[in-house]
């Protein structure tokens, strides 16, 4: 292809025309500006220097002269959800939809908001009938979403399993493992009314739609048990470690009770050796050394525990070990030992927290779902030593 001079001259003009359209965006720009109040950026300023309530009260003057300003009253609305201030996050989003000329975008932005703030609020059945109305609206997916969270709140899980599928063709994105846990709560509700056959079903269910279910494993193994079915209640928790190894602290005890059911404990103890040398932690370690006591004899479990605060030294594995040590103390020794095995699970004791990997929720008992942020299989299944 042949160059020819006459494209020379269109590099100015080119330059030329970007220069006269960034010289109408700059104009348009500071003409929007100086049609806001001067409120406005002081309320901008606030809130870059961390002053939200300052900000508020700015904004709040604005909306006053400005009233047609509309996304300033969804920032503001948002905002006050966000604090906490749901009643005037409430009025403000009702205000929205009250008034005169609102684009049907704007309006269903409003009634979309206006469910946040009555969700945050834990007005459910408030928040379940707006959301309802924008299911056949362009904020369906939204709003399936929010439904969603409302039905787990509400403990409604067959609505949660339903909505959660209708969710998964809405958006593509998979809620088998949510939807597992749906299941697992409602075998949970059957086991608890006396029916272990429609229990087990939702398991099955469970299972089905996730593999990697941990708890439909763990409860079924449970179900066996209380039925006398020792050998098929270890099968089911043996097979928890295929799905997360970790999870292992919370099957290890119920293993051994069973295989204790069965008359071969020692069996369970040697199951519980291969385990602890494949996944080391203190709440399977714990286990072990009960188990090793109870089968053969204190010196054998604080050799064991000798061993082990050698290779991680831990509270916990200090206390095992100075409980072994007393049996075998001496009475002149065992007030002292006493004493600091007191202090030490005192200690212990207090630190050890389950924790949520997503936002830091500490508690004495394991969760499948975070009381506080709400999210699934975030805690992990190992308790931690930290901070009380």
């Amino acid at each position: 292809m042949e160059f020819e001079f006459w494209w020379l001259l269109a590099f100015p003009l080119f330059f030329v025309l970007g220069w006269l359209a960034a010289r109408v965006d700059i104009r348009q720009v500071v003409t929007e500006s100086r049609a806001l109040p001067n409120s406005y950026f002081r309320g901008l300023n606030f809130l870059l220097n961390e002053q939200p309530d300052k900000a508020i009260e700015a904004f709040l003057e604005v909306v006053k002269l400005e009233p047609e300003t509309i996304d300033l009253h969804f920032a503001l609305g948002g905002l006050f959800r966000r604090r906490g201030e749901i009643d005037r996050a409430i009025r403000m989003h009702e205000n929205l939809l009250e008034r005169e000329g609102l684009a049907e975008e704007q309006r269903l932005r409003a009634m979309s908001e206006l469910g946040q703030d009555y969700l945050k609020a834990g007005l459910l059945d408030r928040a379940e009938q707006v959301f309802g109305k924008l299911l056949e609206t362009p904020q369906h997916g939204l709003a399936r979403t929010y439904l969603l969270e409302i039905y787990v709140q509400e403990k409604d899980w067959q609505k949660a399993i339903d909505a959660a599928r209708i969710l998964e063709k809405d958006t593509s994105k998979p809620l088998n493992p949510e939807i597992a846990h749906f299941h697992c709560e409602l075998a949970l509700l059957e086991a608890a009314k006396g029916n272990p056959d429609a229990a087990a079903a939702h398991l099955q269910q469970a299972l089905a739609t996730n593999r990697q279910s941990v708890r439909a494993n763990l409860m079924a193994g449970d179900l066996d048990a209380a039925a006398g079915r020792h050998e098929a209640a270890i099968a089911d928790w043996r097979m928890v470690e295929t799905q997360s190894a970790a999870h292992m602290a919370l099957v290890v005890d119920r293993v051994l009770g069973s295989y204790r059911q069965l008359g071969r404990l020692s069996e369970g103890v040697q199951w519980l050796r291969a385990l602890f040398a494949r996944q080391p932690s203190p709440d399977v370690f714990s286990a072990l050394y009960l188990a090793v006591a109870e089968t053969e004899g204190a010196e054998a479990a604080s050799q064991l525990a000798r061993e082990e605060l050698r290779r991680n030294p831990s509270l916990r594995t200090l206390d095992r070990l100075l409980e072994a040590e007393l049996i075998t103390a001496s009475p002149e020794q065992r007030e002292l030992l006493q004493v600091e095995k007191s202090l030490v699970a005192s200690h212990s004791q207090r630190m050890m927290r389950y924790q949520c990997g997503s936002c830091g929720f500490k508690a004495k008992q394991f969760f499948w779902r975070c009381p506080a942020c709400g999210r699934w299989d975030t805690f992990d299944p190992e308790r931690r030593e930290g901070e009380g």
